[in-house]
C-alpha cells in the first residue's frame, strides 16, 4: 500500500539519511571515490584533450593531476592511464588520483595494483585502499588490511566502522567503536545509525542516552528507529523532546500515526506542522486510503497546494483497491505527468476487475515498460481465464529483451499448470534454474504446483527439497500434490516433517474437507482411499521418495 511507501521513504529521510550524510564511504574518505562515471564508452569527438595536445610543464603537476581525475570520471581508463605513465615525474597525488579512479569504477585489482607499486604512500592512500576493501571485498579482508595500516586516523577508524554497519555486524561494530582513540560526530551518529538499522533500538537509546550535544540527524534517526519497532509512545517521546525539527521530523510521526491507523493524531500533528512538504500532505492522503476513509483521503488530496507524481499515484491506487475503476481512470487522464507506477496501477485495477481489453490498450499505450507492467498484463489474461494470451505475452516479452522477475515467473508456471503444459513448464524452469530462481520460495512453489497437477511428482518433489525457506504453502502443495495422485503414505511423511519442523497446518490446501486441520484431513483421505489406514493403525515407517 501507499502508506507503507510513505514510511519508508520517512524511514530513508531519518535513518538512511544518517548513515549516508555521516557514516558514509564518501564523507569518511575522498568524494572522488564514490563520483560515478558519466560515461564507460570513450568517444574520441568527446575528449576533454587529446593527449597530443597537453602543453603541460613538467612542473605543473596539477594540471596533469586534474586531466587524470577528469578521465577517470568518464571511464576512460586508458586515457587516463597512458596520461599517468606520461608523466614527466608523479607524486603521491598523482598515484592516489589514478587509486581513487579505479575504486570509483569498481576496479579494485587495478587499484590494488596501483597502490603496490607505489613508491611512497601517504594516510590518504592508506585510506583509499580501505574504503576500497570496504566496498567490494569482504570485511574480514578489510579488517586485515586495517589492522596493518602504519599508521590510522579518525577516517581510518570510521571506515572500518561503517564497513561492519553496513554489512549488519553490529557486534563488530561496537567493539572497534570501543577501540577508536577519538571520536567525533561522524562515528558517535554512526553507531547510532548502525544499531537502529539492524533492529537494536533499545541499544541505540542507550548509546544516545550515554552523552548530549546529538545532531538532528539522529534525534530522527532513533525516532524512526522506534516507529520501525512500532513503539509510537517511545517514538512521541523522542519527538517532544527534541530541540529542534525540520520536515523529516514531522513527516516520520505524521506518517507513523497514519500508517498505524492513529488518523487523530496524525491530523492534529499535521495542521501543527509548520511547513507541509509533498511528502506530508501524501502521507495522510495515503493513511486514509489504507484505512478505507477514501472520501477524507480525496478532500485532503483536493486540498493539497502542489501535487506531485507520487500523490497522483497514491489517490489512484486508493480508487483501484477500492473498485472505483472509473474514478480512478478520471484522475488518470487528468494527470499532467504519468510514471510507469501510474500506467502499472490503471493495468492492473482493469486486470482485476476482468476488463482485460482496456488493460491491454492501456498497455498498448505505454511509453516504456518495466517488469511490472508485464507481470500485470500475464497475471490479467491468467485470472481472467486467458491462458494462451498469458503464454504468448510471456514469450513477446522474452522477444523484446524484458528481465523477467519472480512474480513473472510465478505467474506463468501457474498458466502453465492449470493448462497442463508440462513441456513450456519445464523450459521455464530452466531459465529459472539459470538466473538462480530455482530455490525462490514463490517460485518453488509454483514450480511444485505445476508439476503435481501435470502429473509429475518426482519432480514435483525434486523441487520441493531445494526450495531453502519452505513456507505453509510450500509443505500444503507437496503434501496436496502426493494425495491428488494417491500416494497416501508419501504425503503421511511430508506431513509429518512439517510438524516436527514446527509448520502448523492451514485451511489453504482443500477446501473441501472442512476438518480443523485441513493438512491432515488430505492426508487422512489419501490414506483411508489406499485402505492403509484401515485397521492397520498408524505405519511405522514414512519414507517420501
Amino acid at each position: 500500500m501507499r502508506g507503507n511507501c510513505c514510511w519508508r521513504r520517512s524511514m530513508q529521510h531519518s535513518c538512511v539519511r544518517a548513515f549516508r550524510k555521516h557514516f558514509s564511504i564518501s564523507s569518511l574518505t575522498s568524494t572522488s571515490i564514490v563520483t560515478p562515471p558519466t560515461s564507460k564508452n570513450f568517444n574520441t569527438q568527446n575528449k576533454l584533450q587529446n593527449l597530443n595536445q597537453l602543453q603541460f610543464s613538467e612542473n605543473d603537476i596539477i594540471k596533469w593531476n586534474t586531466q587524470i581525475t577528469n578521465y577517470m570520471r568518464r571511464g576512460h581508463f586508458e586515457s587516463a592511464l597512458e596520461l599517468f605513465n606520461s608523466m614527466p615525474s608523479r607524486t603521491v597525488v598523482s598515484w592516489n588520483s589514478m587509486i581513487s579512479g579505479y575504486l570509483s569504477n569498481r576496479r579494485f585489482r587495478d587499484a590494488h595494483q596501483m597502490f603496490d607499486e607505489m613508491p611512497m604512500r601517504d594516510l590518504f592512500s592508506w585510506n583509499l585502499m580501505l574504503n576500497g576493501y570496504v566496498l567490494y571485498q569482504n570485511l574480514a579482508s578489510a579488517r586485515w588490511f586495517f589492522e596493518k595500516m602504519p599508521v590510522r586516523d579518525i577516517v581510518s577508524w570510521n571506515t572500518m566502522l561503517s564497513g561492519y554497519a553496513r554489512g549488519g555486524f553490529v557486534d563488530e561494530a561496537r567493539e572497534l567503536f570501543s577501540r577508536m582513540p577519538g571520536k567525533n560526530s561522524i562515528s558517535w551518529n554512526g553507531m547510532i545509525s548502525a544499531y537502529v538499522q539492524n533492529g537494536r533500538v533499545d541499544e541505540a537509546a542507550a548509546l544516545f542516552e550515554s552523552r548530549g550535544g546529538w545532531e538532528l540527524v539522529s534525534w530522527n534517526c532513533l525516532m524512526g528507529g522506534y516507529v520501525k519497532a512500532n513503539r509510537l509512545v517511545e517514538a512521541r517521546e523522542i519527538f517532544d523532546r527534541m530541540p529542534d525539527r525540520d520536515e523529516v521530523s514531522w513527516n516520520t510521526m505524521i506518517s507513523a500515526y497514519a500508517q498505524n491507523g492513529q488518523l487523530s493524531e496524525a491530523q492534529s500533528l499535521f495542521m501543527k506542522c509548520p511547513s507541509r512538504d509533498a511528502f506530508a500532505w501524501t502521507a495522510m492522503v495515503s493513511g486514509y486510503i489504507q484505512n478505507g476513509r477514501l472520501d477524507e483521503a480525496r478532500r485532503v488530496f483536493d486540498q493539497m497546494p502542489e501535487k506531485g507524481v507520487v500523490s497522483w499515484n497514491s489517490i489512484i491506487a486508493g480508487y483501484v483497491h477500492n473498485n472505483r475503476i472509473d474514478v480512478a481512470r478520471e484522475l488518470f487522464e487528468a494527470m499532467p505527468t504519468r510514471s510507469i507506477s501510474s500506467w502499472n496501477t490503471m493495468i492492473s485495477g482493469y486486470a482485476q476487475t476482468d476488463d482485460i481489453q482496456e488493460a491491454r490498450n492501456l498497455f498498448n499505450k505505454m511509453p516504456q515498460r518495466d517488469s511490472i507492467s508485464w507481470s500485470a498484463m500475464i497475471a490479467g489474461y491468467a485470472k481472467s481465464g486467458h491462458s494462451e494470451e498469458a503464454l504468448h505475452l510471456f514469450a513477446e516479452m522474452h522477444r523484446n529483451g524484458e528481465r523477467s522477475n519472480r512474480s513473472v515467473y510465478t505467474c506463468v508456471l501457474s498458466t502453465c499448470a492449470d493448462t497442463g503444459v508440462l513441456e513450456l513448464g519445464m523450459q521455464i524452469h530452466g531459465q529459472v534454474i539459470k538466473i538462480g530462481y530455482g530455490s525462490a520460495t514463490y517460485v518453488g512453489n509454483a514450480l511444485v504446483a505445476m508439476y503435481c497437477k501435470c502429473g509429475s511428482i518426482h519432480k514435483a518433489n525434486c523441487v520441493f527439497k531445494g526450495i531453502l525457506e519452505k513456507d505453509t504453502v510450500s509443505w500444503n502443495t507437496m503434501i496436496a500434490g502426493y494425495a491428488r495422485h494417491g500416494f497416501g503414505l508419501q504425503a503421511l511423511a511430508v506431513f509429518d516433517t512439517m510438524t516436527k519442523f514446527g509448520i502448523r497446518a492451514d485451511d489453504t490446501t482443500m477446501h473441501c474437507y472442512a476438518m480443523p486441520h485441513p493438512t491432515l484431513s488430505i492426508t487422512l483421505f489419501a490414506c483411508a482411499d489406499r485402505s492403509w489406514w484401515r485397521g492397520k493403525g498408524r505405519p511405522s515407517k514414512l519414507t517420501v521418495e
